[in-house]
């Protein structure tokens, strides 16, 4: 209890100092659980390969499996039980930051719904979410939810099992991003991703009984592929585990810039799939050329930040021919 009124203080002092929202009133099946802290060094101990224990103060022993090394000298850790009904133990520790491989190679990412991430190199990344079995399953289950009386057990029993397959939607998805940061913070000294606005992109367009959005369903579900694709989850990794090398290129024309000749067209871009500039032929995959756009752009504020000229070749203009130089 005691901790609990500390992180509450703590929470409106981050809000007062405007890096963090104002804390909402505690629900019911969402962020369950409590902090431990002043963890001595006999607290957490080890029985095999898969399984460890934990001293709960007021409870005792709790075994639970070991999925990663605890660290040396953690001081607390938090014991939380998501929606599906499943309880985690979380020890509190920084990690170093993964080391820059020195080979001065720079790779643009550029994120989508159909290919989760589309790199400069021509590789395309793509989150797995529920099969299509699972999916049925889901939308089984949503309409069993909807027949539901509220406050019935037959209503909790359903919305734990959408919780748990949200779960392991999640699960995957979490995956995906550690491995997928993981690779190019080892891979690349420096990382290009588009600055996008998610929680913007991401807005409803339901609008208000007086002033009705449009095409509100189509726009729910773009929302709902942009959320699963893990958009700022990737970003976010990227900066913990690459500090200081990743750079955020505003994305305006990048998908529509033709990337060997630089031209700016619309009509270029004909498909998802398919980036044909009609001036000079160029062909590639649309994704992966708004990723090569991206990490020219980023090589030339390097360059430019070394004192040296921007990258990159005349923007909005047709290919010039080649001039006869003068005897």
């Amino acid at each position: 209890q005691q901790q609990a009124l500390k992180d509450f203080a703590q929470a409106m002092a981050n809000f007062f100092g405007g890096t963090h929202r104002r804390p909402t009133w505690r629900k019911r099946g969402q962020a369950e659980g409590f902090r431990v802290v002043a963890v001595k060094t006999g607290d957490v101990r080890r029985l095999s390969r898969n399984v460890g224990e934990v001293r709960i103060p007021k409870v005792g022993w709790v075994r639970f499996r070991w999925s990663r090394s605890v660290p040396g000298g953690v001081k607390s850790y938090r014991v939380t039980r998501d929606r599906a009904g499943r309880w985690h133990v979380a020890f509190a520790a920084v990690p170093q930051p993964i080391p820059a491989p020195g080979t001065g190679q720079v790779v643009g990412v550029d994120r989508g719904v159909a290919v989760s991430a589309a790199l400069s190199t021509g590789e395309l990344l793509t989150v797995h979410g529920l099969r299509d079995t699972e999916q049925t399953r889901l939308r089984r289950l949503l309409r069993k939810l909807a027949r539901a009386k509220r406050g019935s057990n037959r209503r909790v029993k359903v919305k734990t099992a959408i919780a748990r397959l949200k779960a392991r939607e999640a699960d995957r998805r979490k995956d995906w991003v550690e491995k997928t940061s993981t690779d190019l913070a080892r891979r690349f000294d420096v990382i290009a991703v588009e600055d996008l606005k998610i929680r913007s992109m991401t807005r409803t367009a339901r609008g208000t009984i007086e002033d009705p959005g449009r095409n509100v369903r189509q726009k729910a579900g773009l929302n709902r592929g942009i959320l699963a694709a893990g958009w700022g989850q990737l970003v976010q990794r990227l900066e913990h585990k690459a500090p200081g090398r990743v750079q955020k290129i505003n994305p305006r024309h990048t998908s529509q810039t033709c990337n060997a000749c630089k031209h700016v067209a619309s009509e270029s871009r004909e498909s998802q799939a398919l980036f044909l500039r009609v001036a000079c032929g160029h062909q590639d995959n649309a994704d992966v050329n708004a990723a090569k756009n991206t990490r020219d752009t980023a090589a030339g504020h390097a360059v430019a930040a070394r004192g040296g000229l921007p990258l990159g070749g005349p923007v909005n203009r047709e290919p010039q021919p080649d001039l006869p130089s003068a005897a």
